[in-house]
């Protein structure tokens, strides 16, 4: 879908949120305990045109600057100051058995013609680090 029929969908949602029981640009949506959450039409269009990190990094390989696959992301972790901090990176194994999770730091990532790049990284490289293992 283009950015343009995107935002179309978005106008036409708007305005049916607010004809069926928004309130004055505010769309509603009843949730399970009866409590009442809403979003801006200005939030919606911003979240109708941004990017997903399902769709554009989890789950998609990781290449060095020599293009060999080195790994995947399978996770991103957001600090408790709402910042994107690091990448769980699964490096080796197959089908997740004997997969060696790592976390890089987001800022030594690159994209290079629609590949994430890890430069001067290897498999070897990731299997040597410590693993990443999710707190208990």
């Amino acid at each position: 879908m283009n950015k343009r029929a995107v935002l179309i969908s978005v106008a036409a949602f708007a305005f049916a949120g607010q004809v069926v029981g928004g309130s004055a640009g505010r769309l509603e949506a009843q949730v399970a305990g009866s409590t009442t959450l809403g979003v801006t039409v200005e939030e919606l269009k911003a979240v109708a045109i941004g990017w997903s990190a399902k769709k554009k990094i989890l789950g998609k390989d990781v290449y060095n600057d020599k293009n060999e696959k080195i790994g995947v992301v399978d996770d991103l972790i957001i600090t408790p100051d709402r910042s994107l901090s690091y990448a769980i990176i699964g490096a080796g194994g197959f089908l997740g058995i004997g997969k060696h999770d790592v976390a890089i730091p987001v800022g030594q990532f690159k994209e290079d013609k629609g590949k994430i790049v890890l430069a001067g990284a290897s498999k070897d490289a990731l299997k040597g680090m410590p693993k990443f293992e999710y707190a208990k």
